[in-house]
């Protein structure tokens, strides 16, 4: 470093960033949503099912904060 030069301080992630599946702990939930999508051109509502699977493994492993459903787009199944 030279002088004058500031030093880099990393900071903590926005909201919505997360820690990548390193051990493959979601992978065939997150499988079965990317064949959902690839099965049904990419429209994400035929995919609910599979999408809220795979969201809730990331949350129980602390892949990702825990929210409530209806936040995540799924309201009809926040009861």
């Amino acid at each position: 470093m030279t002088f004058g030069q500031k030093q880099f301080i990393p900071t903590a992630p926005d909201k919505g960033s997360f820690p990548l599946d390193h051990d493959g702990i979601c992978k065939k939930s997150m499988v079965r949503y990317m064949n959902c999508l690839y099965g049904n051109n990419s429209d994400n509502s035929k995919c609910r099912t599979e999408a809220k699977e795979y969201l809730a493994c990331r949350m129980d492993h602390g892949l990702m904060a825990k929210e409530d459903w209806s936040k995540l787009g799924f309201k009809e199944l926040s009861s």
